[in-house]
């Protein structure tokens, strides 16, 4: 059960990481990284869109992101050509047919410790930063603006060309 899965319990927030021995980089901030921003996918986008502009840009996923701001989710290049090839969309179809709705979000200023939890289990983790916006009455409201997708090898590498051991 998820409840006395410690792991769970910290990439969730309900527990604080008590690991002992932590390696050097475990306190380091995310946006120590220095991952370059990512390009967003419009939900509007065609499923062939999506794919032909992943190959040509070398990626095999992009965030998905609603005007407004809203996240999504995530489009990886095999999930969309799979779903393709297996004929359960159409290449005219939007991205959003396709798009994984359960994704983890980290924050710049959250450790590498803490991603290194998520990265665990999930092969991705879309980095947010929050960021004040106001409207022309004056209201305002925090909007998490996408800063970048970070994975187990951007963690490996960041790791082995800076290790201090």
């Amino acid at each position: 059960s998820k409840f006395v899965n410690d792991k769970w319990m910290v990439k969730n927030g309900f527990l604080n990481d008590v690991q002992e021995n932590k390696p050097w980089w475990w306190n380091i901030k995310v946006q120590k990284l220095n991952l370059s921003a990512p390009f967003i996918l419009l939900p509007e986008v065609s499923c062939q869109k999506a794919i032909e502009i992943l190959q040509e840009k070398g990626y095999d996923q992009a965030p998905v992101v609603a005007e407004s701001g809203l996240i999504l989710g995530m489009v990886t290049l095999s999930n969309t050509l799979s779903s393709v090839l297996a004929g359960n969309v159409e290449l005219s179809d939007p991205v959003t047919k396709v798009t994984y709705d359960q994704f983890s979000k980290i924050g710049l200023e959250d450790s590498l410790g803490e991603l290194s939890c998520i990265l665990e289990n999930d092969h991705f983790a879309i980095v947010v930063h929050e960021q004040m916006q106001f409207s022309g009455n004056g209201s305002s409201f925090m909007k998490q603006m996408v800063f970048g997708v970070v994975t187990a090898m951007d963690l490996l590498t960041f790791v082995s060309r800076n290790d201090k051991k």
